[in-house]
């Protein structure tokens, strides 16, 4: 008896949970969600943004429901003149959410809504910004074109650019952002990010900036090829200082060697010619015929010549 009591109260009790729900006395709100109460079409109290199971009035009340997570929007590509009058196609991003429910649904009712003013919004932020910056600020974000860092050392190199910024993109997508979020909160709405997802040019502005960037790698390898022949210098006058102090030294021991040697012959000499003069004499005769008469020479002595004196005895004892 107690068991069919008991099953019979557990049907009724959820058979007015389900009738609850059916008539929406009863909602669930998620963690992600939060809820706004519209009674007749007037918002009643404040938004709900605790999950759980809520209460409302049935048939005469209905639940907005509104996420409470980051929401993307993605704008159409503008054509926009910047500051020195070139025309660039610009296509932006965002990230927002949701900050005050109540509003957002009195303002825009819905995200396609909220699309809608975020197109307006931050279009004419971005709008802003471009027309009042030169191209190159768009484009890049620092005046630097290229960083080396060399290999075992914490020197860094970098090449500047031919065109300086003062600007640059990060800052002109934080300028868009500050100038938009003036504007979102009156409708319920906190802009989290802006950025800048791609910017193209028309045709002129193509080429001018294909110019631009070819001259500035010019300009780049141009510093590199006069900084390889400068340190070519360097090392060719090194190279010929060190050949030069070497072929000078070289030059300065063997001097000396043969200084010494010289003194050593002319020792040698000086002995020799001490013990013996009349065979230094003739040994020294001889050298001389060697080196001034060969089969194709002609001389003329005179019998009383020094230079005849040996030959005299030629072909005696034949």
């Amino acid at each position: 008896m107690k068991a069919k009591l008991t099953l019979k109260l557990f049907i009724a009790i959820a058979a007015l949970v389900i009738l609850a729900f059916m008539t929406g006395l009863i909602f669930v709100v998620d963690e992600t969600q939060q809820v706004v109460i519209t009674q007749f079409g007037r918002p009643v109290g404040r938004p709900i943004t605790a999950p759980g199971l809520h209460f409302k009035k049935p048939l005469i009340q209905q639940a907005h429901y509104f996420e409470k997570r980051l929401l993307k929007w993605d704008g159409d590509p503008n054509q926009i003149p910047t500051k020195d009058k070139k025309y660039i196609w610009v296509d932006t991003t965002a990230r927002w959410r949701i900050s005050d429910a109540l509003k957002f649904l009195q303002s825009v009712s819905n995200e396609m809504g909220a699309h809608a003013r975020l197109d307006d919004i931050i279009n004419s932020a971005t709008r802003d910004a471009i027309t009042s910056h030169l191209l190159i600020e768009t484009v890049r974000n620092s005046n630097r074109i290229l960083e080396t860092k060399q290999e075992g050392d914490d020197l860094i190199v970098t090449e500047e650019a031919v065109e300086h910024i003062e600007t640059g993109r990060e800052a002109l997508e934080k300028l868009i952002l500050r100038k938009a979020r003036e504007l979102a909160p009156q409708y319920g709405i906190e802009l989290v990010d802006v950025r800048i997802k791609r910017i193209n040019y028309v045709q002129d502005v193509r080429n001018k900036v294909y110019e631009r960037m070819i001259a500035e790698r010019k300009r780049a390898a141009e510093k590199y090829r006069s900084e390889g022949q400068g340190r070519r210098a360097e090392i060719s006058g090194q190279k010929e200082k060190e050949l030069k102090l070497i072929t000078s030294e070289a030059y300065r021991k063997v001097q000396g060697l043969k200084g010494k040697a010289d003194a050593e012959a002319i020792s040698i000499y000086a002995r020799a010619y001490s013990q013996d003069p009349d065979f230094y004499s003739f040994l020294k005769t001889l050298e001389t015929y060697q080196k001034t008469i060969d089969e194709n020479s002609t001389i003329i002595l005179t019998t009383d010549s020094d230079y005849y004196k040996y030959l005299k005895g030629i072909g005696v004892g034949k």
